[in-house]
């Protein structure tokens, strides 16, 4: 779902280009990046790419050249995985599956009326991930020798957490949840940047990285981390489902005017039931982990042939040329993106 507060925050994103990030570690949210993959990269009437077992394999196609992508630009991509859920989240997953099997339907029923536009956004809003989708995504970066994070609880969670450490310059995710946790910087547009059509529409507009940072944000609203936390809550984080008719703006000013959740709650009938202690200690307190090793390695071409092109059906060529860049990229290790090895 994601904390929806991009209005409050448009004066302090800053746009950028690719190579603003040069030489950066971003420590991505890997989940948030590969549903994108596995929403975006698809056929023309909505079905994901598949290789001939009919496994889904968009997903890993996303990560390998978007990854190499980065990498030619010097950034340093950290991939880092989510674990166990909070018990909170249940609803929030549990109404995404409903979501999911609705879109399932429709997408069907586009397609037989040959809708491709509806069949294409009921396709994307059906995105389910398998654990084998996600073992198989790690086996990929293993290979490609990018290194990954499996966290004990919230992946934003983790990479806030190692942003603020400073093992991360920042964290890279669509969702400004992280900044809930505590990010002090999070980019957003990291891994669809490019040219994209607006739905239902013959237009183009070129999509770039957005960059926010949270002390900026923090100033301008006027107000501190554990007030946004409580603004997330009035419109509804991953832990609840937030105040019907309460719109970002309503709840700025609500806590702006009253301080905190629980003097808004004294001039207005609202929260008694949300258990916003413990969602605010979710935020504050995560569950996090130091038992992680950063290291990038060399490509093994071999392997990421293999694995793409003789498991999963990937084209030859385009692999071994996109292999090439990567080898590239891996020859310059005395120099700029290697020298951290």
């Amino acid at each position: 779902m994601g904390l929806k507060i991009k209005d409050l925050i448009e004066k302090t994103t800053h746009t950028l280009e690719l190579k603003d990030l040069s030489d950066k570690t971003i420590a991505i949210d890997t989940m948030n990046v590969l549903y994108q993959f596995l929403a975006i990269i698809r056929q023309p009437d909505g079905t994901p790419l598949l290789d001939l077992q009919k496994r889904v394999t968009s997903h890993l196609s996303g990560l390998f050249y978007r990854s190499i992508n980065l990498l030619e630009e010097t950034i340093r991509p950290l991939y880092v995985y989510d674990g166990k859920s909070p018990e909170l989240k249940q609803e929030t997953i549990e109404m995404r599956k409903q979501i999911r099997e609705t879109s399932t339907e429709k997408w069907l029923e586009a397609l037989e009326k040959g809708d491709w536009e509806d069949a294409r956004k009921f396709a994307q809003a059906s995105s389910r991930f398998t654990e084998q989708m996600i073992s198989d995504s790690k086996i990929l970066l293993s290979h490609m020798g990018l290194p990954y994070v499996q966290a004990p609880g919230e992946g934003e969670a983790q990479a806030a957490y190692m942003v603020r450490k400073g093992d991360s310059w920042c964290v890279g995710s669509q969702d400004h949840d992280s900044l809930l946790f505590g990010a002090d910087r999070l980019i957003r547009n990291l891994t669809i940047t490019g040219r994209r059509k607006l739905p239902r529409k013959s237009t183009y507009i070129e999509v770039k990285p957005e960059l926010i940072y949270l002390e900026e944000m923090l100033k301008d609203l006027e107000i501190t981390r554990e007030q946004l936390i409580d603004i997330g809550i009035l419109i509804g984080t991953d832990f609840n489902e937030g105040v019907k008719g309460i719109g970002p703006k309503t709840a700025l000013k609500l806590i702006k005017e009253h301080g905190d959740l629980e003097s808004v709650m004294k001039v207005k009938d609202i929260l008694a039931d949300v258990p916003f202690d413990q969602i605010r200690s979710i935020f504050l307190e995560p569950e996090v982990t130091d038992a992680y090793s950063i290291k990038w390695k060399s490509p093994d071409r071999d392997k990421i042939f293999e694995f793409l092109c003789e498991e999963h059906d990937f084209s030859q060529n385009r692999v071994e040329r996109a292999l090439d860049r990567l080898e590239k990229i891996s020859d310059k290790k005395q120099a700029t993106l290697f020298k951290w090895i």
